[in-house]
């Protein structure tokens, strides 16, 4: 099982001049111990659901720009990126950037975005959620089509390229990872099923990803996909240190259901949050 740090938090310690030295050292922390994934946000204003708006948030890709400088072994992504806030070409670009700066460590996480508020505040448009699932199509055909080495037109109903030039390409082989977040049934693990190389479901309860993974199971034969030839992920919402046993024990179920990668998110300062991670949790998950 591959744990995946999913650090969403900037607040802790709340000091502007803290944020760098606090991401540093956590992310040395946690690459040391054997984390193998290193994922950000794509928000702009913190989730009103979890945290005030206003707490301290940092651009994505820059951030695992930052981080990617840091490290070595760690893959790299943004947990989810929204479709809506780079336009595909450019995006592919991005990742490609991070890609090659780092060694061949970038995946592309992608969603369909959600948070309005974030939008609207600062000026992206705000379209229906049925177009913003045929938006995350096209970029998804845009960035295949871009880490294939294919220099052509791209014609789609939201988005024309002229020319889809992507130099240098990617180090990584055939492409990074496609990771698409969330756990829509009709379109987002349809999407998966035809595009993903991996998904990444909200583990509320080990029945209900078992659930949502015989739907995808049910896309991959109508779109003729290799089930088994993708990543099964989650992201484990109950905190880890509060009770280390049992969170083991819910990881094993979902193991069992054919999860390989569990993604935490610390629920206090992130420096003792990752040391506590190493010394409590990572020597015991590496059985699982």
């Amino acid at each position: 099982m591959k744990l995946g740090l999913h650090y969403w938090n900037f607040a802790k310690p709340a000091e502007p001049v803290a944020i760098a030295p606090t991401l540093r050292e956590t992310a040395l922390i946690a690459e040391q111990s054997g984390v193998a994934v290193f994922t950000v946000m794509d928000h702009y204003f913190q989730m009103e659901a979890i945290a005030p708006a206003d707490e301290p948030m940092l651009e994505g890709y820059t951030t695992l720009g930052y981080v990617a400088a840091l490290t070595s072994q760690m893959q790299l992504g943004l947990l989810v990126t929204g479709v809506m806030y780079r336009h595909p070409g450019l995006l592919a670009k991005i990742v490609t950037t991070l890609d090659v700066l780092s060694g061949g460590r970038a995946r592309l996480g992608i969603g369909a975005s959600w948070y309005e508020r974030e939008q609207r505040g600062l000026g992206v448009p705000v379209v229906p959620v049925a177009e913003r699932f045929e938006r995350l199509e096209e970029t998804l055909q845009i960035c295949l089509q871009m880490w294939s080495g294919t220099v052509a037109e791209y014609n789609g109903t939201y988005y024309q390229l002229t020319e889809t030039l992507n130099s240098p390409p990617t180090l990584s082989r055939p492409h990074p990872m496609i990771l698409i977040g969330g756990g829509g049934e009709k379109k987002t693990l349809r999407l998966v099923a035809k595009y993903g190389d991996a998904c990444n479901l909200f583990a509320t309860s080990a029945e209900e990803v078992a659930r949502k993974l015989d739907i995808l199971r049910a896309h991959c034969e109508a779109e003729g996909r290799d089930y088994d030839s993708i990543v099964k992920t989650v992201v484990v919402m109950r905190p880890v240190l509060t009770d280390v046993d049992g969170w083991l024990a819910y990881v094993d179920e979902l193991a069992a259901l054919g999860i390989t990668e569990v993604q935490t998110m610390p629920d206090r300062n992130p420096v003792e949050f990752a040391t506590e991670l190493a010394e409590k949790v990572l020597p015991r998950l590496a059985v699982i």
